[in-house]
């Protein structure tokens, strides 16, 4: 199980900001160790420029960013997560596809950065939205995945999600 990759679902209603923030951090926080994706259960049909800014701007990768829907990794052929994290507090409480595998999942949620105005505060709520996944991302990323038992595996997930910052 060392060499294992972990296969990451991140969900958001729109998967358009928060969802595509956490699919990119996930990539290039877990350094291979972790492939990541985002969707939606309803997607916007665009990623905000907002979260296309931030990450610009941070270095990191836009290329091939899109939104899209759960339902495209809900079928025979896509890939079987590990885990699933839930980033708006609208996803968390939908009704999900039954994902193959019985992945681990947990709700981190994570203040809408997309419905703040004024260009500065938008600017602003974006970079600490994107902080606050980092921070829970790195923070699941030390934990000994492979020695954990589920229960103790879940505990974790849920106390990740309750640190702001």
């Amino acid at each position: 199980m060392q060499g294992k990759i972990y296969n990451v679902l991140v969900l958001c209603t729109g998967n358009s900001a928060r969802s595509i923030l956490g699919e990119v951090l996930f990539n290039a926080l877990g350094k291979g160790r972790f492939k990541a994706w985002s969707a939606g259960s309803k997607p916007a049909g665009r990623v905000n420029p907002g979260a296309l800014e931030w990450l610009q701007g941070q270095g990191y990768g836009i290329e091939g960013l899109r939104s899209k829907s759960w339902d495209e990794f809900a079928v025979p052929g896509a890939p079987e997560f590990d885990f699933i994290f839930t980033v708006c507090d609208n996803a968390a409480g939908e009704t999900c596809p039954v994902w193959p595998g019985k992945p681990a999942t947990a709700h981190w949620g994570i203040p809408d950065p997309a419905h703040v105005e004024g260009e500065e505060a938008r600017r602003e709520a974006f970079r600490k939205a994107a902080e606050q996944l980092a921070l829970r991302i790195r923070l699941f990323m030390s934990l000994p995945i492979e020695k954990m038992d589920r229960l103790t595996l879940k505990e974790k997930l849920t106390e990740i999600g309750q640190i702001q910052d």
